[in-house]
């Protein structure tokens, strides 16, 4: 009969060590870590012998400890990687992430009250600022475009910048060799009014229009009423003048002042130019009128002409104006225009049915 603790006849005969052998579990962790350093390929799991082992109890997970418990080992499994799956399993989990990370999905809208989701992944990025330009400041446009061709001016009219003066009928009149009889009847009268004067030449220029072709020189208005300095007047207007004198400004001034009439300074008479502003003749141009600045008493006093007179010498100046209209045929003084601020203006220029024109 055989033994049955009879040793095999394959394996050597071990002679007992000396030394107490180590308990079993330390022996397994021993072999554990010999197989572990050794390089030889590993045993086929039929060669490993299985050894008993103690099973522990493992008490039941809570429902949500579970819970938690599977939410971790799947986490785990995600970011660590288990070791029982294959290299395929886990590029194919590395691919499809990077793929939700390129296209990632529209996350629900949050419910109200609830705080705001902290997963930056699934958010999108803000779209980056792009800068605005400083806007250039406005240059105003014109609002008309300037034609390629520029515009001519009009035509002016046939006369416009003509320095030539309107025709008038009196520019034509020239001396005779002999002086006509109305011209010398009229120095006679102005004799016997005791007005001094001296014969002058002919004014004429054709170029202007002017024209005096029997024109005199005044020294006195009468016998008492002088007149300077000289002025060179038609004999009509001379005539009308001293007439207007003798019989008005003399017994006004007595009235108004209780002395003579000393003299009358004229501002002018014969002046060879056309009205202001206009085309036409002046009155003077033909020594058909008189500009009167200022009367001189016999007792030294003297009275302007002006806007705004002393109230006597109003008085008299309004006087010899109002007179005065009638025996000239225009009157213009302080009032009627800036031009006539500082004299009396008197002449006789023809008008239609013998009438006037004051201001």
């Amino acid at each position: 009969m055989e033994q049955l603790f009879s040793p095999r006849a394959d394996q050597p005969v071990k002679p007992r060590s000396k030394h107490r052998q180590k308990p079993r579990a330390k022996r397994h962790s021993t072999l554990n870590q010999v197989q572990q350093t050794k390089p030889d390929p590993k045993p086929s799991p039929a060669d490993i012998p299985v050894q008993p082992s103690r099973v522990v109890p493992v008490p039941k997970a809570r429902p949500a400890e579970a819970q938690k418990t599977g939410a971790a080992k799947t986490e785990e499994q995600k970011t660590s990687g288990a070791p029982n799956r294959s290299d395929d399993d886990r590029f194919n989990e590395e691919k499809s992430r990077y793929k939700k990370q390129a296209r990632p999905e529209p996350s629900a809208p949050e419910p109200s009250g609830s705080e705001p989701s902290t997963n930056t992944e699934s958010r999108s990025e803000p779209p980056a600022v792009v800068p605005v330009p400083t806007q250039r400041p406005d240059v105003t446009k014109p609002e008309v475009e300037p034609p390629v061709v520029a515009p001519q001016p009009s035509e002016k009219p046939a006369d416009a910048g003509d320095k030539k003066m309107l025709p008038d009928p009196r520019s034509g009149d020239l001396p005779d060799a002999k002086m006509p009889a109305e011209e010398v009847a009229c120095r006679e009268r102005l004799t016997v009014l005791g007005v001094e004067f001296e014969e002058h030449k002919a004014e004429s220029n054709p170029d202007i229009g002017c024209s005096i072709p029997y024109p005199i020189v005044l020294k006195t208005l009468g016998k008492s009423i002088a007149i300077g300095p000289a002025t060179e007047l038609n004999c009509p207007m001379a005539e009308v003048a001293a007439r207007f004198a003798a019989n008005v400004i003399q017994p006004t001034a007595k009235a108004e002042f209780g002395a003579d009439l000393k003299s009358i300074n004229p501002a002018s008479a014969f002046v060879c130019r056309p009205r202001h502003g206009t085309r036409k003749l002046s009155e003077h141009a033909f020594g058909n009128a008189l500009d009167i600045a200022s009367f001189t008493l016999a007792d030294g006093r003297k009275i302007e002409v002006g806007p705004t007179p002393p109230e006597k010498d109003g008085k008299f100046l309004n006087a010899v104006r109002k007179a005065a209209c009638g025996p000239f045929k225009t009157v213009l003084g302080p009032g009627a225009d800036s031009d006539h601020a500082l004299h009396f203006h008197l002449d006789l220029e023809p008008r239609r049915h013998g009438g006037t024109f004051c201001q």
